[in-house]
């Protein structure tokens, strides 16, 4: 059967798989992993699978339309996000009308929280599927295949009926993560690596993961309470190492891995284990990956004979008590030692601050501020809070009365970028965005950090390319602030 799967277009280079949707202010283009995996699923269940990244190609809504037309899919699987969504819905009616006879399914985290919602909010939508979707595109398609259009036994599924529509029974999640495809090789066959930027990463990266899911219970955190689970399941070392190499082999200018685990540190004896059998193996090539504050010395130590060269790290706030309302499980003094520890290693540090959760105020934000200088990690963002449906801090918002709009357009700026839509009587939705914005430029025109970043670029070539590649863009947001209209996208 002739399947397509499709991130489609949205407003210039919007980026869907990131735990945020938005347009970067650094320029960062996500790869579509989650996207690629199913279609990777699809093809080893033997359909003819197109997998079609319409962002960095530039496609628009018409270009997707007449390729529709052309090439006559029988099931059009649309990757969405919150901020998309109501576009993301109108491609697969558009899609409809050149081929009235094929399946639209849509995936990803927004769908997977509002499946209801979102099959109502258009009635052309055929289905949603809710949390991993690789399973159950498979099935879905099979039962296209046999023109079954029974699909109530589909776990996973939210499907219309003509006016009705029903949410089957859920789907387990995956628990042989190692029976899925190598997504390096999807890639390979899809996308132009050289596409895709991750601005803490150097360039070119190519985005891997080597488990799926979080134990620890962040309010805010979307992919864990809506598509991957709070229960962690890792790949076998040696089949994460093998695709490693792969990349080594088949990608071959490569600068680095980003690791798109939620926590790759979370277990440090795999981590460990993981980085002393790619050094038997003498696997080269470096790699970035998303952590914790609570990863211990010998462990960093591990890490960085392993190859790693730069760790983002969600902080979030200088307030402990905002630490403990949010459940992130971590206190500021092991911040602190994790930072010291991974400047002993030489391991870099992106640190991340998240503001506006309960229990902020005027003043915790400029704790957080404050602690962020101290911290002085390699590279810092800040966002305001941004409730995703299907997460604890949604309902906390919406239960207080603090969600300015249920519109989810407006979850973005006019210009694309992250907005906030969380509004106390105290503490403004604007107030927030305008701190972040505050708080990058303290952090990034300090004269010790400008000294700091000038002798890194002078000594390590790598990074002055990944550092001025992010600059062209971030500089003018860094300065203008995020509700200035601007003309390039």
């Amino acid at each position: 059967m002739k399947v397509i799967c499709l991130n489609p277009p949205f407003l210039g280079m919007f980026s869907r798989e990131q735990r945020s949707p938005a347009i970067t202010k650094s320029g960062t283009i996500y790869y579509p992993m989650w996207l690629a995996y199913g279609a990777g699923a699809l093809m080893q269940a033997g359909h003819d699978v197109e997998l079609i990244d319409a962002v960095p190609k530039g496609w628009t809504a018409e270009d997707v339309e007449l390729h529709v037309r052309d090439e006559k899919p029988d099931l059009l699987v649309i990757a969405t996000s919150t901020p998309s969504i109501h576009s993301d819905l109108e491609i697969g009616e558009r899609c409809k009308r050149v081929k009235p006879d094929i399946v639209t399914v849509f995936v990803g985290v927004h769908v997977s929280a509002v499946p209801e919602i979102t099959l109502r909010a258009n009635k052309t939508a055929d289905a949603v599927v809710i949390g991993e979707y690789e399973h159950t595109l498979v099935e879905l398609a099979e039962k296209i295949h046999q023109s079954k259009s029974n699909w109530r036994s589909i776990k996973g599924l939210a499907y219309r009926d003509s006016e009705n529509v029903f949410i089957n029974e859920p789907r387990p999640a995956i628990e042989n993560l190692d029976e899925l495809p190598m997504v390096a090789a999807v890639y390979k066959q899809f996308l132009n690596y050289k596409d895709y930027f991750y601005s803490i990463a150097r360039y070119p990266e190519v985005t891997l993961i080597t488990g799926r899911g979080c134990a620890h219970r962040c309010i805010y955190c979307v992919y864990p309470q809506t598509l991957t689970g709070r229960r962690v399941r890792y790949r076998d070392i040696d089949a994460v190492l093998d695709e490693w190499e792969y990349v080594e082999k088949n990608f071959p200018e490569a600068k680095e891995l980003f690791i798109e685990d939620d926590t790759m540190t979370l277990d440090k004896d795999r981590c460990s284990r993981l980085m002393k059998r790619k050094v038997e193996r003498n696997i080269k090539i470096g790699f970035t990956a998303n952590s914790r504050a609570d990863v211990d010395l010998e462990t960093l130590q591990w890490l960085k004979k392993g190859g790693c060269r730069l760790l983002c790290v969600g902080f979030e706030s200088g307030n402990q008590g905002i630490l403990d309302t949010m459940h992130k499980s971590l206190k500021l003094d092991q911040s602190r030692e994790f930072v010291k520890n991974a400047k002993k290693t030489g391991i870099m540090v992106h640190g991340c601050y998240l503001v506006g959760l309960p229990g902020e105020s005027r003043q915790t934000l400029e704790e957080t501020l404050a602690f962020a200088k101290e911290l002085n990690t390699d590279t810092a963002q800040f966002f305001p809070l941004m409730v995703y449906p299907g997460t604890e801090a949604y309902e906390w918002a919406k239960h207080q009365g603090y969600l300015k709009s249920e519109d989810f357009s407006q979850w973005l700026t006019p210009d694309g970028l992250h907005n906030c839509v969380v509004e106390r009587s105290d503490l403004t939705n604007r107030e927030l965005v305008e701190f972040c914005d505050r708080a990058r430029r303290e952090f990034y025109l300090r004269p010790r950090y400008m000294l700091f970043k000038l002798k890194q670029v002078i000594l390590n070539p790598d990074e002055a390319k990944r550092t001025f590649k992010s600059l062209r863009k971030f500089w003018r947001y860094l300065l203008a602030g995020s509700f200035k209209q601007t003309s390039e996208k």
